[in-house]
């Protein structure tokens, strides 16, 4: 729920309220705010604008301290009597919320192609370690529970990949993927959960540490089923293309 407003006044827009989860927020020059401009209907009340974080009022809160993505900061930011220039408007006054919706479809698909390349680094360094790695006199990997499940986890890699080229081919048509791009970056969240846990089990103690690359990705790809829409929510948009989302 987005509490923050933009009062019109003259030429300029007058700016309260807080931000959480502001990305490059402690370092940014400017963002792009998504506020309440008016007190009409959710969907048709929000204005995007253009915000330099030079201005007076704006307060950074606080750097938060993330489980993983260490090296992108995440802060927390508060507005009091913000003055902008109303010319810092992006677009139409009234339409941010349809102009976030559209970013979505983009984010989401981009998300979906950033984990496609760790997955496949941490399944190979996974081989690399477990063929190497011996127990009872042979390879971790010798075990058939090992390498079945490593095929597995690559033929999951691959059914994505396909999904997303697919939605990125429907979408440089101009047709509406909506429903491809949730179902993509729903699977691309709970693939990044399943890879990098799988496979850091069979590191064993060593995947328990800092050390190895494995374990940061664990860390790092859980903000895919969050970041950009949650599980839940892509769940809910597939259900509403499908018409099975229960009415209000």
């Amino acid at each position: 729920d987005i509490k923050t407003t933009a009062v019109r006044k003259g030429d300029e827009y007058v700016i309260n309220g807080g931000k959480m989860w502001i990305t490059s927020g402690s370092q940014a020059d400017w963002m792009c705010l998504l506020a309440n401009t008016s007190e009409g209907p959710p969907h048709r009340n929000k204005s995007l604008i253009c915000l330099p974080m030079n201005l007076p009022g704006i307060h950074v809160a606080k750097k938060i301290d993330k489980l993983g993505m260490r090296s992108s900061d995440t802060a927390q930011i508060f507005f009091e009597d913000v003055k902008v220039p109303s010319k810092n408007l992006i677009g139409e006054e009234g339409k941010g919320f349809t102009y976030q919706m559209l970013q979505f479809q983009e984010e989401r698909l981009w998300g979906v192609a950033t984990v496609l390349t760790p997955l496949e680094t941490v399944i190979q360094e996974t081989i690399d370690y477990t063929r190497q790695r011996k127990v009872f006199d042979q390879s971790v990997l010798h075990n058939q529970t090992v390498h079945f499940r490593l095929a597995e986890l690559a033929t999951e890699v691959e059914l994505l990949r396909s999904l997303l080229h697919r939605a990125v081919a429907l979408y440089i048509e101009g047709n509406d993927v909506t429903k491809f791009a949730s179902m993509a970056k729903l699977k691309a969240g709970r693939l990044a959960r399943e890879v990098t846990d799988s496979c850091l089990q069979f590191w064993g103690g060593m995947g328990f540490t800092s050390e190895v690359l494995v374990s940061r990705f664990y860390r790092d790809l859980r903000l895919m089923s969050i970041g950009g829409g949650t599980d839940e929510t892509m769940l809910s948009i597939i259900c509403k293309y499908m018409a099975i989302l229960p009415s209000k």
